[in-house]
């Protein structure tokens, strides 16, 4: 055992790893998980901010699950609100019959959202919230244009890679996409904030048939990249004045990774529609557009039959994992722990510019990304970090960005042991 928790207990992956993948290769489609010899195991446990493979090796883990496990892996006052829930009622029906935990629920997410915002969508994945406020948008506005950023990750499902700014995902199923995006430039820190709102202006200006302007306050599949101070507000009145809805998609950056509840709230934005996921259910799927109360209402009431629902809205458990997520978030002062955490990663990456391929260091509270000269290198690192003990993510659009992201529940010390290994693993390349 590792002073930072870490363990070897065999080979990396170890026997059962690598006979559970040989059945995954069997019976999964070959689209969806990646098999090489030295790459990846297979997870067993996960605990706080570690996780134990089928083999018992256990790993920090630097990724917090695409950002799912803001609170940490099992935390136990998330799973024993879904344990008493799943007792007491594990689903409920959508738009017909409710359940008390759903309305819990919402009343307690409209404490921690802007003011504004104070009706909900709910849905179980970051895509169904996207769709669900792109159709909000469509009814609020009459019209059925979107714009977006290049480099945008919303989703995968078929209506949401019409907002996807990385062509890889978007070629296979062009003809089957909506047509018609404005494909905007997302500015990267460094470049003067009035410029890049000038840039965005020309883009939209002219465009009477955009509906919404869907943005990430900071890019996540993109690669970690942090626009300009200001922009995003800029971004704001921009929509403002040209009469368009701005969409923050907060599905990676919300409860507490970048150092406040939500990025937005660094510079007091207040979009037309908030879309959030991932850490709001700490490991259950559940997922939300949350709207101002004109622009939801826009949808007409219900008469019995929705327009736009699904068997899984507001499912119960989920509702009772995300107040806990909340509490928790709340009880742990995440939002500050993430701003201290991003100290430690940035005072110890900023160190590594320069050096070992490393052309950029970019992030904010808990989410920083380190960009590569090419993907070769960025794909090295997390297969070696692995050997070693240490989960990491590659992303960007390219692959050239490894991402460190851990649960915002992490130890400092932990935190500074995996980034020691890091750092070892780097000199070995």
């Amino acid at each position: 055992m590792n002073a930072d928790g870490r363990k070897s207990a065999t080979h990396i992956p170890g026997p059962r790893s690598r006979e559970l993948l040989q059945a995954l290769r069997h019976r999964e489609s070959r689209n969806v998980t990646a098999v090489s010899e030295d790459f990846p195991v297979v997870w067993e446990r996960g605990e706080g901010a570690f996780v134990t493979d089928s083999d018992g090796n256990r790993y920090v883990d630097l990724t917090a699950a695409f950002g799912v496990a803001n609170v940490g892996h099992a935390n136990p006052r998330v799973a024993r609100a879904i344990a008493d829930q799943a007792a007491a009622l594990p689903h409920a029906m959508g738009d017909v019959h409710p359940s008390s935990t759903r309305i819990a629920f919402l009343e307690r997410l409209a404490t921690i959202v802007p003011e504004a915002l104070q009706r909900t969508f709910l849905a179980s994945t970051g895509s169904e919230a996207i769709e669900a406020a792109m159709k909000t948008a469509v009814m609020a506005t009459g019209r059925s244009t979107f714009a977006a950023f290049r480099g945008a990750y919303h989703g995968l499902s078929v209506g949401a890679l019409a907002l996807c700014g990385i062509e890889k995902f978007r070629a296979p199923f062009a003809g089957t996409i909506a047509s018609g995006t404005v494909w905007l430039d997302y500015p990267h820190a460094g470049t003067d904030v009035r410029d890049a709102i000038a840039t965005t202006a020309a883009q939209l200006r002219g465009r009477e048939d955009v509906a919404a302007v869907f943005v990430e306050p900071i890019q996540g599949r993109g690669g970690c990249i942090v626009p300009p101070d200001g922009y995003l507000a800029g971004l704001r009145g921009l929509c403002d004045e040209l009469g368009i809805l701005l969409v923050v998609d907060e599905i990676y950056t919300g409860f507490s990774r970048t150092g406040t509840w939500f990025a937005i709230q660094r510079e007091n934005v207040v979009p037309d529609v908030l879309c959030v996921g991932k850490a709001m259910g700490g490991g259950f799927p559940i997922s939300a557009a949350i709207a101002t109360r004109p622009v939801m209402d826009a949808w007409p009431a219900s008469q019995g039959e929705a327009l736009h629902t699904s068997t899984y809205l507001g499912n119960p458990m989920g509702c009772a994992a995300a107040l806990a997520v909340i509490e928790e978030c709340a009880r742990l002062d995440l939002p500050a722990r993430s701003r201290q955490l991003g100290e430690i990663v940035h005072d110890r990456c900023a160190r590594w510019h320069g050096r070992y391929g490393i052309t950029e260091v970019r992030g904010r509270g808990g989410f920083w990304g380190i960009a590569f000269e090419d993907a070769g290198r960025a794909e090295r690192l997390v297969k070696r970090a692995l050997q070693s003990g240490i989960i990491l993510l590659q992303s960007g659009a390219g692959g050239s960005v490894v991402t460190i992201g851990p649960p915002l529940i992490i130890e400092f010390d932990d935190l500074k042991g995996a980034l020691d290994e890091i750092e070892i693993c780097l000199k070995e390349q």
